[in-house]
């Protein structure tokens, strides 16, 4: 999906513990390796403040309106947490009558990312801008789960420009494998960990996926050179250093 983009918000989210819970899994909770474009969606919402009741939020970030980008700057590392769950059917006569189940929750440890944002709503836009650079949220960010509190960042705004190229790019953030060219779209180097995973992209007010999409990234967060069909957008950084993505769509 184009559309014309000259600037960006860039911020970094981190937390001790993250978990992004994969919608087929029952007994033992697993997560997804990366966010979501939804969970970031609702991460993005909570900072300014749309609300979740009947899921508000998800009406401001759909595809049309939202360009979202994900960078990892730590490695994906998993542990598994045993939890204890509360039976929240019945209603005990007493405290110490509540029934407890034991379920073994895998989480992600010590994750760090980079978030690329930009919004066709002005108003939405320059009120992410503003809670980012005096670091307040409305609504308590997270990573996931409500309990794996995140704490954030801002890095910028900085211009964007679109490139084409036939041949192999560096691309800093995680991408969509529908952007690779189909037969040897990747450039394999030693010492790096490739992964693909299906993961939703956008929902409806009725929490039902609208859109899934299958991101291909590299586990420690190492940029991945490939050949793109469409357009990757480069930003410049005032430093000097410049940084080429592609958004979740």
């Amino acid at each position: 999906m184009s559309r014309s983009i000259n600037k960006v918000l860039i911020f970094d989210a981190w937390g001790d513990y993250a978990h992004f819970r994969r919608f087929y899994t029952t007994t033992s909770p697993l997560t997804f390796p990366i966010p979501p474009r939804t969970a970031l969606c609702g991460l993005i919402g909570a900072i300014i403040g749309k609300e979740k009741e009947n899921n508000e939020y998800l009406r401001h970030f759909s595809l049309n309106e939202a360009s979202i980008g994900l960078r990892l700057l730590k490695p994906v590392k998993k542990v598994m947490i045993a939890e204890n769950l509360i039976d929240t059917e019945k209603s005990p006569k007493s405290f110490y009558n509540i029934k407890r189940t034991r379920i073994r929750f895998e989480f992600l440890k010590d994750q760090k990312y980079r978030i690329y944002f930009h919004h066709t709503d002005e108003d939405i836009y320059q009120q992410l801008k503003e809670n980012l650079m005096n670091h307040k949220s409305v609504y308590t960010p997270c990573l996931g789960l409500s309990e794996n509190i995140a704490n954030f960042k801002f890095v910028g705004e900085f211009k964007v420009k679109s490139e084409t190229t036939r041949e192999y790019v560096q691309i800093n953030s995680v991408l969509p494998t529908e952007k690779i060219v189909e037969k040897q779209g990747i450039k394999l180097n030693f010492g790096v960990e490739y992964f693909s995973i299906k993961v939703p992209i956008e929902l409806n007010l009725d929490r039902i996926v609208t859109k899934y999409s299958n991101i291909f990234f590299e586990r420690t967060g190492k940029p991945v050179e490939a050949k793109l069909i469409s357009h990757y957008w480069n930003i410049d950084y005032t430093s000097g250093t410049n940084e080429n993505i592609v958004f979740i769509e």
